[in-house]
């Protein structure tokens, strides 16, 4: 299995390449802001061939490259529906510090977008991502599970990071469900689990279990808040 990622943007969004092996196809994970020539020098070097772009979530630091990438390779893109409203009005689930971009932006139609549904498996380019639905962060926050030949891997998008979470104050966002998502989906995976989050550096289930604060407290919630 072969990861490639480099850091989008002024947000510093992680965009990955997932392949089975350099020189294979791959799939693209998260394309944001300023990613298209990065995306492209990060390829050449490990000679990839795109097949697909899978979003982990609609917010524009994350979706913001995914038209003119998935054009530029003749692919599409998979999104969870419940956030494809954020490709049709980005103004209304976006909070002003990212309102000064959507005027300027060019998303992809909703129609044209695959769907991510909770369970599948995607099997793309070699490699098996399975669909976890991780609602808090948006409606429609997904994780992918997959295999690193070595341990297995959670592409975790904005649901959890080293020591944190993903905000839940955007429109769309719920910590109700939040803490739902992380007891019922996160909790439950190995803790040997890379994460490979959206934003900063990776880490494991079992560090996230022994130290984040928030899993802390989704581990001691209740059944029935949240999901």
């Amino acid at each position: 299995m072969l990861i490639r990622s480099f850091p989008a943007g002024a947000f510093g969004t992680n965009c990955y390449a997932v392949a089975s092996g350099p020189r294979s196809e791959c799939v693209v994970v998260d394309p944001g802001m300023e990613a298209v020539e990065p995306l492209a020098e990060m390829l050449a070097a490990d000679g990839l061939k795109p097949v697909a772009v899978v979003l982990t979530h609609g917010h524009l630091d994350h979706t913001f490259s995914v038209l003119p990438v998935c054009d530029g390779y003749g692919i599409p893109a998979y999104l969870h529906p419940a956030d494809s409203g954020m490709l049709s009005d980005p103004a209304r689930w976006h909070g002003p510090a990212l309102a000064p971009l959507i005027s300027g932006v060019r998303l992809p139609d909703p129609a044209d977008v695959l769907a991510l549904d909770d369970g599948a498996t995607l099997s793309l380019a070699g490699v098996d991502l399975t669909v976890r639905h991780a609602p808090g962060h948006t409606q429609g926050s997904v994780m992918f599970s997959l295999d690193l030949d070595d341990s297995p891997g959670l592409l975790a998008g904005d649901v959890l990071f080293a020591g944190s979470v993903g905000r839940v104050d955007l429109p769309g966002g719920s910590w109700e469900s939040m803490l739902g998502s992380l007891r019922d989906v996160v909790l439950p995976l190995d803790d040997a689990t890379v994460v490979l989050p959206g934003h900063g550096p990776a880490t494991t289930i079992g560090r996230e279990r022994a130290t984040n604060p928030y899993l802390a407290e989704a581990s001691a919630a209740p059944k029935g808040r949240g999901l």
